[in-house]
């Protein structure tokens, strides 16, 4: 950790460490490796030769492990045939930066540290940092920021130093995800395919290394958006991450709805009902969107969603009433209009806004409709009018069979270029009796969506870009200019297998399970878009959160897509409709939750799908 760049320990949105710098006898370890070694830390290894007559082998290793909870252990093992006394130097610094300066590339010169106890400590009118060494260093020079220590090790031997760092005044962290109260699943996998069950198990412990307690209520849980940037609530991102989790069970959705219905704006006026969010960059065609908007519309479509994967009726009734005053402010919004505008940029109308809608309207009138509650009508009635209106004003005619518009203007002119938020047209979501959703798209124009997400111009051979490649402001590290996107990809390769495009799915899926490998089944939210080539591996994009929710639930997407489970606890029916090419050879899932109970599920190499566990009575549809 030098100081420079992105380079540090975080904690409240706030860089506490900046530069661990280790020296053994005046020289920096040679490193021979650097990996994620679980969610929460990272293994880093050196070597050193202590004598220069003993040959080209190294006799010292030195292994840093680096933990998420603000430790730093630093081990040196002696494979020397004679005892060694080593001077052991480690430099230590900070900025105290925000994250939005460092972001930005505008944080401040390290502070000058002081000796505290044992260890430094800095502090700067925003706040204060220290880190404590054990055992405790034999010389603590503040002006360069040293601590330093003189280690005896016997042939064979080793010596460990450890330290901790964390703001004045911080208690030690706990990951909510290392309680035995987990609202998720421990699934598991077996496949033929031996990346399968590495990234299930990946993805499901990143999940829980991502989960947090509400403060207010800590018996409700949700998942931070991401590492290092995103520690927080991200409601969209929240929601999103839950919905991809449901085959892990029905309590993150039911605990992220909770919370997140204690945010709803309050009143009478347009904002009431609507889940607040931040804006986001939405690429270098259209203006910042309102994650609010998305987090309003996937509210009830989860809560309808989670009670088809067995969310027991007493939770569903608790959020009911949140999930109407979100329908509410979708109808008052849309007013007498047939679209969902942007409310600050003049009326933009865009594709994805109104794909979120479309479903929202649709789930949320089934939902309405099971729970004896009025207004379902209304909402299959916008909904059509949607459609219709959709299918005349959102289709770009060309050569090759034609585009769906990333937008409409207020002057209805089209936004043409082609990007991954088209794939939220293939996202309709699960209606009763395995049924999913009518779409926004006849089926015409789906198959031509299909065909241009599984072209090079989408498809990097690693996932699906955030851009097309020969759209004017393609950039492969673009966050929506190009990168890959795992939940876009995601999502498309569910919509595609689930429309019965399997060869254009497969592919995608195939790419982000290569992908995985490079990141040791650890996937990021995001990485370069750029073409795959023979030989290459997938470029990290400097920025990334890693572990990410929604990358970590795409995961679990990805995989039981592959199983095509679509169930109806209420109706006591749970369906089946496998990738019928069966792409990845046999595939099992065991601990996967339906109907409130595990369920597994196997899917043979011609195709075939078979449950071999479930909840007592719970019959396989046709």
């Amino acid at each position: 950790m030098t100081g420079r760049g992105l380079e540090g320990f975080y904690r409240a949105g706030r860089r506490v460490l900046s530069r661990c710098e280790v020296r053994v006898a005046g020289r920096e370890p040679l490193a021979v490796q650097a990996r994620m070694a679980s969610a929460d830390r990272a293994r880093f290894v050196g070597t050193l030769r202590t004598s220069p007559q003993a040959g080209p082998d190294p006799d010292l290793i030195v292994e840093r492990n680096r933990f998420a909870d603000g430790t730093e252990r630093i081990t040196l093992h002696s494979a020397a045939p004679r005892p060694l006394r080593l001077p052991v130097e480690i430099v230590l610094g900070t900025d105290l930066a925000d994250l939005g300066a460092i972001a930005s590339g505008s944080a401040g010169p390290e502070l000058p540290a002081s000796v505290h106890g044992c260890g430094l400590r800095w502090s700067c009118a925003t706040g204060n940092a220290s880190v404590t060494a054990e055992p405790p260093p034999s010389d603590a020079l503040a002006s360069t920021g040293l601590l330093r220590w003189e280690l005896d090790l016997p042939p064979g031997g080793s010596r460990t130093v450890e330290l901790r760092v964390r703001p004045d005044g911080a208690g030690p962290l706990r990951a909510m995800g290392r309680a035995a109260t987990s609202p998720l699943a421990a699934a598991r996998a077996e496949a033929d395919d031996l990346r399968v069950p590495a990234l299930l198990r990946t993805s499901i412990e990143d999940l829980q290394a991502l989960l947090l307690r509400d403060s207010a209520n800590p018996a409700d849980t949700h998942l931070a958006a991401g590492a290092p940037w995103r520690c927080g609530l991200a409601p969209a991102d929240a929601l999103v991450a839950a919905r991809m989790a449901l085959p892990l069970g029905t309590g993150l959705a039911a605990a992220t709805l909770r919370i997140l219905a204690r945010t709803q704006l309050p009143g009478s006026g347009t904002q009431s009902g609507m889940i607040p969010g931040p804006r986001r960059d939405a690429g270098p065609h259209l203006p910042p969107q309102c994650t609010g908007t998305e987090a309003t519309l996937l509210f009830p479509a989860l809560l309808a969603e989670a009670r088809r994967w067995g969310l027991p009726d007493q939770e569903t009734e608790e959020l009911l009433p949140a999930a109407e005053r979100c329908l509410a402010w979708l109808r008052t919004t849309a007013g007498d209009g047939t679209y969902l505008r942007d409310p600050n940029q003049g009326g933009l109308v865009r594709c994805e806004t109104q794909a979120h809608a479309h479903r929202a309207a649709l789930l949320g009138a089934d939902l309405l409709d099971a729970c004896g509650r009025a207004g379902g009508a209304a909402l299959r009635q916008w909904a059509q009018a949607l459609r219709t209106a959709f299918r005349q004003d959102f289709w770009i005619e060309d050569r090759g069979g034609g585009r769906p518009a990333a937008a409409r203007a207020p002057d209805g002119s089209l936004v043409p270029h082609l990007g991954a938020a088209a794939v939220h047209l293939l996202d309709r979501g699960l209606l009763g009796g395995g049924e999913p959703a009518p779409g926004l798209l006849d089926k015409v124009r789906t198959e031509h969506l299909a065909r241009l997400l599984g072209s090079p111009v989408m498809d990097s051979g690693w996932g699906l870009r955030g851009l097309g490649a020969r759209e004017p402001g393609f950039n492969p590290f673009g966050h929506r200019a190009g990168a890959v996107r795992i939940q876009e990809t995601a999502l498309a390769v569910a919509g595609l297998a689930a429309a019965g495009y399997e060869k254009e799915a497969t592919s995608l899926l195939r790419g982000v399970l290569e992908a995985a490998e490079t990141f040791a089944h650890r996937l990021p939210e995001m990485y370069a878009g750029e073409q795959r080539t023979e030989g290459s591996a997938p470029l990290p994009h400097p920025a990334a959160c890693r572990p990410a929710a929604t990358a970590a639930a795409a995961g679990v997407l990805l995989l039981t897509t592959l199983a095509g489970i679509r169930p109806d606890a209420p109706a006591g029916t749970v369906t089946l409709r496998p990738v019928r090419s069966a792409p990845l050879g046999e595939i099992g899932f065991t601990g996967l939750r339906v109907a409130g109970a595990p369920f597994s599920v196997r899917v043979s190499r011609l195709g075939l799908a078979m449950v071999e566990e479930a909840a007592d009575g719970l019959q396989l549809g046709v």
